[in-house]
């Protein structure tokens, strides 16, 4: 392994790299990290590759999900020492490793080849190979990608921008459930309770426990518009879905077109681009047509009792640009409402000042929604928690 002398300082330059490269592909570094790195590799010694491996892995990783991505990423980085050289001027070849390009995790081929959206390549522009993609940004940079409109960015950015993304948090309202658990102040008296404290007092009831209702999280259903005219949306949208809802207790999504596809098994995978992956290969009709009535009908006769009672909230994701019947998308509506607690529609298309539902698939989302919120921004997603909490208790 050619890491170079450290004498002459080539093994920080190349360690540095390896870093950026890793924040590229997801993980969370920072200037600390990668010095200590540098140390790290300087205490183990270069004589065996493994070791230095094992010592990168043990102070940059922290997270399970990016051990995978960190392995194939040091094995293709420093097997071509003229790699670093190419990854820094951002000309993104591909580089030679173990795997196979072809069999790399998508986060890996990000890092080292152009951006992938639900399998097919895009080819970068002449000036998206000029922008700086790296996770160490200026504020500014930073702020402007934060409000510029994912279908506005280059192919450079879009990769940098659904990064961002996947670190919003997405906090859903909590609500009382019908179990109840022992606290200090409740509406109910915890009887077993009080006995227990009487006991221990000799007989005299000193305390008089209560019982307060459990909060829990309610049953969440997404259904993604994957049309054509979402095409930009639906991977950065799904991929913020999925970072934000991987500890929620009941989560079903589904993805729509010109018919329903379930993505909940997909969206069970802990990481994000194999859930892409899978996405991707389930999804066959991508960037068609958008038929949200036949859709929801596929949902009430296969799929209704992912609605748990009236306790689900149901987030629309689409531009309202339906092709079917405005007749069966109106009924199929009202059921979904009925028996959901809130639908929410959310909408790519309120970028635009004096937005108007003026289509007819838009007129009957508007007439039949509890609220339109915008999703055309990071910024837009990072106040989605707090519009979803106000529309919860209007």
């Amino acid at each position: 392994m050619l890491l170079g002398d450290a004498r002459t300082g080539k093994l920080a330059d190349n360690i540095s790299a390896f870093g950026r490269c890793l924040r590229r592909a997801g993980v969370r570094l920072d200037s600390s990290r990668i010095a200590l790195a540098a140390d790290a590799a300087l205490a183990v010694g270069l004589a065996s590759k493994a070791d230095v491996g094992a010592a990168l892995e043990a102070v940059l990783i922290s997270r399970e999900q990016d051990r995978a991505v960190f392995r194939e990423l040091f094995d293709a980085f420093f097997r071509d020492p003229e790699v670093a050289h190419k990854l820094l001027s951002q000309l993104l070849p591909s580089a030679e490793g173990r795997a196979e390009p072809s069999k790399r995790r998508p986060r890996v081929r990000e890092a080292l080849s152009p951006q992938q959206a639900f399998g097919q390549q895009v080819k970068p522009k002449q000036e998206d190979q000029q922008v700086e993609f790296d996770a160490a940004m200026t504020a500014s940079n930073l702020q402007r990608l934060k409000h510029a409109d994912f279908n506005a960015l280059s192919a450079t950015e879009y990769r940098l921008v659904e990064r961002l993304a996947r670190d919003v948090k997405l906090p859903l309202p909590m609500v009382a459930s019908r179990r109840t658990r022992p606290a200090a102040s409740g509406a109910q008296l915890h009887w077993p309770g009080v006995m227990q404290q009487a006991v221990r007092s000799g007989g005299e009831i000193m305390q008089l426990p209560k019982l307060q209702r459990r909060e829990q999280m309610l049953p969440l259903l997404v259904l993604v518009d994957v049309s054509g005219s979402m095409e930009r949306y639906a991977r950065l949208l799904l991929a913020f879905l999925h970072a934000a809802t991987r500890r929620h207790p009941r989560c079903d999504v589904f993805a729509f077109g010109t018919h329903l596809t379930d993505l909940t098994p997909a969206f069970r995978i802990a990481d994000t681009d194999a859930m892409l992956a899978c996405a991707s290969q389930a999804i066959d009709d991508f960037a068609g047509g958008t038929q949200l009535g036949e859709s929801l009908a596929t949902l009430r006769t296969r799929h209704q009792r992912r609605l748990v009672g009236r306790r689900t909230l149901v987030l629309l994701i689409t531009d309202g640009l339906d092709t079917g019947e405005p007749e069966l998308l109106t009924q199929e509506l009202a059921w979904l409402k009925r028996r959901s607690r809130r639908l929410l529609w959310l909408n790519p298309l309120l970028r635009f000042e004096g937005y108007a539902p003026l289509a007819r698939g838009a007129a009957v989302l508007h007439q039949q929604a509890d609220g339109m919120l915008a999703v055309h921004n990071v910024s837009k997603l990072e106040e989605l928690a707090a519009s979803l909490a106000a529309l919860m208790r209007r």
